[in-house]
Parts: structure tokens; sequence; C-alpha cells
């Protein structure tokens, strides 16, 4: 996509040892690469280590994109040539995912709910910091109501606070759209800050359609 790729320095095959200097994984600023099975299911972001073990094993179906990452690593004695693997944004492993580990439930956190409703409040509609928002529960706890994606909303404090123990009904504040269970494809798009456009483009192909309707 006209980005040059992000290069890394191993110390060797194997190694864990992580030169001075060199970015931590954990960096915001490494790409992760998306991981599918052999028929092109997605599954889930993979770590940088993960993916080269899978192209130094030959676990590597096919590949999608340019490459993101040149992981260099060590020296062959023999020909004096140090290794090196180009990983792609996109990586289909050989293996074949079971129908049950596919399109699990994303689990229910503030970060994945503020970033489902574009932090909005979804009774005042306006935008606010994660740290002035709230998870609302649309049928009151207290009323029996569960803690589901189909049950929360994002709200400010002030309107969490005016609305109470009571439904949206019976405080006379209207949800601005109607809440819903991410898929998983949807929840690998809020859980992760530093996608790739290859990456974006094919996730956006497998997006289901929610109706965010007035209530």
């Amino acid at each position: 996509m006209g980005i040059p790729p992000t290069r890394l320095s191993l110390v060797g095959a194997g190694s864990n040892t992580r030169p001075a200097g060199a970015p931590s994984p954990f960096e915001s600023s490494v790409p992760r690469v998306l991981s599918l099975d052999a028929h092109g299911r997605i599954l889930d972001w993979m770590h940088w280590q993960d993916a080269v073990c899978l192209y130094v094993r030959g676990a590597v179906a096919w590949t999608l994109g340019e490459p993101c990452l040149v992981v260099h690593g060590g020296t062959n004695r023999a020909t004096g040539l140090q290794s090196v693997v180009e990983l792609h944004p996109i990586v289909a492993g050989r293996s074949h995912a079971h129908a049950k580990a596919l399109d699990p439930s994303p689990a229910l956190t503030n970060t994945a709910l503020f970033a489902r409703d574009g932090n909005l409040c979804m009774y005042c509609g306006n935008e606010f910091g994660r740290h002035s928002l709230t998870r609302d529960h649309v049928m009151p706890v207290s009323r029996g109501g569960r803690d589901v994606w189909e049950n929360v909303v994002c709200a400010c404090f002030h309107c969490n606070s005016r609305k109470g123990g009571r439904t949206p009904q019976q405080a006379g504040m209207p949800l601005l759209a109607v809440p819903y269970r991410p898929s998983w494809v949807e929840h690998l798009i809020l859980s992760n800050r530093n996608i790739l456009a290859d990456q974006m483009a094919f996730l956006k192909s497998h997006l289901p359609r929610h109706p965010r309707r007035p209530c």
C-alpha cells in the first residue's frame, strides 16, 4: 500500500532475546498479522513471533497483501547468509478451524462497548472522551436486565444519572440506536488500533449488516 515494511532484527531462530532498540511486539507501532485458516475463515490477530513460526515451519498455506514486516534472524554457518522472513498482513495457515471455534462471542468490555457506539451517548447523542462515559443497562439490572451486549449502551454520566433505575420509556429518554452484539469480525476491528489497509479492506468485506435505527 505504498508503506515500507517494518524491519525487525532477531538474535536467532527460536530466541526470545530482543536486541536493544528493537521494538517490542506489544508496542502499538508494530502491526499484528490477521490469521485465517486454510479456507480463508477469519480466526484472530496474531503477534509477529507466532507468524514467524508458521513461516519457518512451512505451515503457511497462502498470504494476502504486500509484506508488512521483515524479520532478520541468525546467520547460516554454511552459507554465511542471514535468514530473512517477510511477513504478510494476512496469513492463512494450513490447518482447518473447527466449526465451534468460528465466530466466537466477543467479550463485553467498556473499551469495546464505547468503540461500538463511537464514543457517543446513546441518549443525548453527544460525543465524549472515554473517562466521561459509562455502561448503561437499557433494562436496569434491578429490574432483571442482563449485562449483555443487547442490553447495554454507551451513556454519559449525566444521562446515566438522569435515567437512574428506569427504562428509557419510563425516563422519557428514547435510545438513538439499537444495541447489538458485535460479530467476531467487528470485535477484531474494535480491538486493534493499528489495522493495516489490506487487513481493514478484508475485514470490511466480511462485516454483517446491523440495524442502527432509532427505537
